[in-house]
């Protein structure tokens, strides 16, 4: 088990009690009120330590590295999964997986980030950092189900699209922009879940969706605390105050009308109880799915589009007097 910085008091309580099970395995003490009053000792911290987290708190459980990933998710509410590879123009980008995958009889295309759960897997999938082919594979999958009329589920997890020279010069920006023109004109459900971290165009590139939805533990922003950071201060010790000035966790997403809704995790975050976690976000796209489908099509897109053009405000300033002045002139 993993324990993050703001968690080391239940580390040690932890330890106590594995010391105190392991005396109770090697000898005849009865050690089961020990235990029982540990057990509950470490249910009361754990509920003070999640009762009030920061958003750096938020931000590191999103990357915590026993969190589920999409790879995990898609196992657990499948019966079957097909993974379909390629953008059918340079290559396959394993920083993003696609398939179709039955989930309770319903066929659906199922698109979404994969870090990878150890270091080996991690480099192999570029620690989520989709390119461009990953992006252009993302919307292919996403016509194949429109053809089909196969509800479209993408988990976003990434911090953010692969900022390398490679991938600008084989059209990174062009390959996010075209998927959110396209994504915003599907004639199929979309549904779209922050199950991680939802940082910049990597998250919003396959995150246009009818209905869209963060993990509680999750952050969704344009910048990551540590690059808000090194811009504002030039250095990432700032990173805790950037997290609190982004307003970046799924309460404050959520509040600002930028999100429709917030999956509640185990108390602990979602990788404490993976398995509870996944059942609960396959109950709820589920609902979601069948829900969009009872809408015409028509009537998604426009919903769709005025959805998203809603968010932000503007602010027109007025010209000052001496620019009125010279244009009359």
């Amino acid at each position: 088990m993993v324990f993050l910085e703001f968690e080391k008091p239940l580390e040690s309580l932890y330890q106590q009690l594995d010391k105190i099970k392991q005396v109770g395995e090697s000898g005849d003490l009865d050690v089961s009120e020990m235990t029982k009053e540990l057990e509950n000792k470490i249910k009361n911290v754990r509920k003070d330590i999640y009762s009030d987290l920061s958003g750096w708190q938020r931000v590191q459980l999103s990357r915590h590295p026993e969190r589920p990933y999409t790879y995990y998710y898609i196992d657990n509410m499948c019966r079957k999964f097909v993974e379909l590879h390629g953008d059918r123009y340079f290559g396959d980008d394993k920083a993003i997986v696609s398939g179709v995958g039955n989930v309770d009889g319903q066929t659906m295309v199922i698109i979404g980030h994969q870090k990878g759960v150890n270091t080996k897997l991690r480099q192999y999938r570029n620690f989520g950092m989709a390119n461009p082919e990953g992006y252009r594979k993302a919307l292919r999958l996403m016509k194949l189900a429109e053809r089909f009329q196969y509800p479209v589920i993408c988990l976003i997890d990434t911090p953010g699209a692969y900022p390398g020279i490679e991938a600008e010069e084989r059209g990174q920006a062009e390959a996010i922009a075209r998927n959110l023109m396209e994504m915003v004109q599907l004639t199929v459900p979309v549904v779209c879940y922050v199950i991680g971290e939802g940082a910049s165009g990597g998250a919003i590139g396959i995150g246009m969706g009818d209905r869209v939805y963060m993990l509680e533990n999750t952050w969704y922003s344009v910048i990551s605390p540590e690059s808000c950071s090194s811009i504002l201060w030039r250095s990432w010790d700032y990173k805790e105050q950037a997290a609190e000035a982004l307003k970046l966790t799924s309460d404050h997403m959520y509040e600002f009308g930028l999100i429709d809704g917030i999956l509640k995790e185990p108390l602990g975050g979602a990788h404490t109880n993976p398995e509870h976690m996944a059942k609960a976000l396959k109950r709820h796209l589920k609902k979601e799915v069948a829900e969009l489908f009872e809408m015409d099509p028509e009537e998604r897109i426009q919903a769709r589009i005025e959805k998203f053009s809603r968010m932000g405000h503007v602010q027109q300033i007025p010209p000052r007097e001496e620019e009125e002045t010279s244009e009359a002139s």
